[in-house]
């Protein structure tokens, strides 16, 4: 093979991504991915309505959608209403403790007195049984009406979690973004109905993109968790900054992407890469050269 013929074959070779010569190569090129989230609808019902298209950028806790709540709402008024009457029922009951405590009392002086004057003889029997028995009797209405009140106070609990539980629900029938990033897909339209968590739009976050590399076994050990590395986008002068997040602790076969008949049969190591983009400057699918430090 001629010189020149030589010189274009090397060429060739060194254009396939994460290729390395006989000293190694520390460039590979890859491409960007940000991360996907999947905003869920936390409340069912009809979606009333987009606030937001595909494309368009947002940023965290921006409205989104709407879902339908009207009879949310409407169980929340309910639960409302019978608040307020076991509110009513609460005071009632605190009232007939109180009358049942001061009973008890009076009871409780008269029986000790009438047990002093029966060891003197100054009463009889039967007048300390009555009092006894009177006492008795003011014993347990005094606990039937402490009871009472503390069954209601259970209900009242119960019916302010439920009352917070609706509440919440109608709050998540507006659906916010849980993060900043590109609107990339709508899975239902307006007028739809949409169960409770399946997931409504797509977001992108590129705030802190990741790129997959591929190395061979020879460079594994000269790589490291949290390594920095530098990262050059087409048409950019300056260079952002990343580091290795992630080796794959398992060898495979150059993916197919990037396969070419010299490294058809090569074992590589995956490689993501987390880079900080907060200006924005990377966009999602856009390739890029990384250099390893």
């Amino acid at each position: 093979m001629n010189k020149i013929g030589a010189s274009l074959f090397i060429m060739i070779l060194c254009l396939n991504p994460g290729c390395k010569d006989d000293t190694d190569s520390l460039e590979y090129t890859g491409t960007v991915e940000g991360t996907a989230v999947m905003v869920p609808a936390l409340t069912a019902g009809e979606i009333l309505q987009f606030y937001v298209q595909t494309g368009e950028f947002v940023t965290k806790g921006q409205l989104l959608a709407a879902v339908d709540s009207t009879e949310l709402v409407f169980q929340r008024d309910q639960l409302m209403a019978a608040f307020e009457e076991v509110n009513i029922q609460n005071t009632i009951a605190k009232a007939n403790m109180a009358r049942a405590k001061d009973d008890y009392d009076y009871l409780k002086t008269t029986h000790d007195r009438i047990a002093t004057l029966y060891k003197s003889q100054s009463v009889t029997k039967q007048q300390l049984d009555d009092a006894n028995n009177n006492l008795q009797k003011a014993g347990i209405a005094l606990a039937n009406s402490q009871q009472a009140l503390q069954s209601i106070s259970a209900s009242r609990k119960r019916l302010d979690a439920q009352i917070s539980s609706v509440g919440k629900k109608i709050n998540d029938a507006r659906i916010h973004a849980p993060v900043e990033g590109i609107i990339t897909d709508t899975f239902y339209e307006e007028g739809e109905a949409v169960p409770q968590f399946a997931p409504v739009l797509e977001i992108i976050n590129i705030k802190k993109p990741e790129v997959k590399i591929y190395i061979s076994q020879k460079l594994l050990s000269q790589i490291k968790y949290g390594q920095q590395v530098t990262v050059k986008a087409d048409g950019q002068e300056n260079n952002l900054p990343g580091k290795i997040m992630w080796i794959s602790p398992e060898a495979e076969f150059t993916p197919k992407t990037i396969l070419t008949p010299d490294t058809r049969t090569s074992l590589v190591y995956a490689v993501k890469i987390s880079i900080a983009n907060e200006e924005g400057i990377l966009k999602h699918g856009m390739p890029v050269v990384i250099t390893l430090n």
